[in-house]
């Protein structure tokens, strides 16, 4: 396993999940709601700068690795998937939308492994739509996560949702295109 600045962000970003988690269970008087807010929301948006940062570096120095390019998005997963749980424990979101979000995650995750098999991971490399639906779904959390007005009148929930089913209906159109790839290789 190699081991270099890209792959030790994203074990970073692995190792920022049990911290992020456990934001939520400290005792109110030992981390008040909106500080717990404020820190699980920036450790959220570190992840989410990791995850871009990690990915950039990699391909610009030249490290890139099949061991980071399995555990890039396992880390993304995973954060993802807790940070949405949380929400819906905390009543912040919809568990319907957490599971379209996580199911997708795991339907494409092993699409992706089992084309891998086959030899054509390329037919479901990640597309724009994909990058679209993640940029919909980290900034949808962040604002359920932080849960105070950015801009006095905004309702951090009312947007942080809207955003939420943006990111649900792009995270099933991109699961359709990517099973229409993956299709197209069977026919082949």
């Amino acid at each position: 396993m190699p081991f270099n600045l890209p792959i030790f962000l994203t074990w970073l970003r692995v190792a920022l999940i049990p911290v992020f988690v456990a934001l939520f269970y400290w005792p109110e008087p030992i981390l008040a709601g909106e500080m717990r807010n404020t820190l699980a929301a920036l450790i959220f948006a570190l992840a989410a700068i990791t995850d871009w940062l990690d990915g950039f570096l990699a391909r610009r120095w030249g490290q890139t690795s099949a061991f980071g390019a399995f555990l890039d998005p396992v880390a993304d997963k995973l954060i993802v998937a807790a940070a949405l749980i949380l929400l819906v424990e905390l009543g912040r979101t919809s568990g319907w939308l957490a599971m379209i979000i996580i199911g997708r995650e795991i339907t494409i995750s092993a699409l992706r492994e089992w084309m891998a098999q086959l030899g054509a991971h390329r037919s479901v490399a990640v597309a724009y739509i994909g990058k679209l639906k993640t940029t919909a779904q980290m900034v949808a959390i962040l604002l359920l996560l932080y849960a105070q007005p950015l801009i006095p009148g905004l309702d951090p929930f009312l947007f942080g949702n809207g955003l939420m089913v943006v990111a649900a209906i792009l995270t099933l159109w991109s699961m359709v295109y990517y099973l229409k790839m993956a299709a197209e290789q069977f026919r082949r």
